[in-house]
């Protein structure tokens, strides 16, 4: 499984208020977060990213409150990876909970630009930035992961499991 997308760049310790701010926490449709996922730090973010485009961001990625909008708001926004230096453990969860593809490479996350075209790879763990053509390494996801994501979330993949 792998993607590919322009990438959007963000710092240290976005914060799940800085992803969704609280003031549209009045629903939770994947569309209306969508509409308002970053817009505190970057008003141009939902109207600019594309299906598929990819998210890189630093240390703490996800910190502050455990809600879920943060990886629905993304998720929904197109968004099909976020690479971050580390996550905040329970956006970390929760983001594999609504099938948020996520990967945690320090090297990547400093290196990767704004702009940038990247490619990840799920299987392997391999980051390549085809902009400059450099090459980093994540830890792969294990099988269970990869199922959850490829079924859209925790609840999908619950469904499938017990279709069989």
């Amino acid at each position: 499984m792998k993607v590919t997308g322009k990438v959007f760049k963000y710092g240290d310790n976005v914060d799940t208020d800085v992803i969704i701010p609280a003031r549209h926490l009045t629903s939770a449709d994947p569309e209306h977060l969508r509409q308002h996922c970053m817009e505190d730090i970057d008003k141009d973010f939902a109207s600019s990213v594309a299906a598929g485009d990819i998210m890189v961001a630093g240390r703490n990625f996800g910190c502050g409150s455990s809600r879920e909008h943060a990886p629905i708001a993304i998720k929904a926004s197109g968004i099909s990876l976020v690479i971050a230096a580390d996550f905040a453990r329970i956006f970390y969860r929760n983001a594999i909970n609504v099938g948020l593809a996520i990967m945690e490479c320090p090297e990547a996350s400093k290196d990767i630009s704004q702009g940038d075209i990247v490619e990840a790879d799920f299987d392997t763990g391999i980051i390549l930035n085809k902009t400059t053509g450099k090459k980093y390494t994540s830890k792969p996801f294990p099988e269970f992961i990869k199922r959850i994501i490829s079924s859209g979330g925790l609840l999908g993949y619950t469904e499938n499991e017990l279709k069989k």
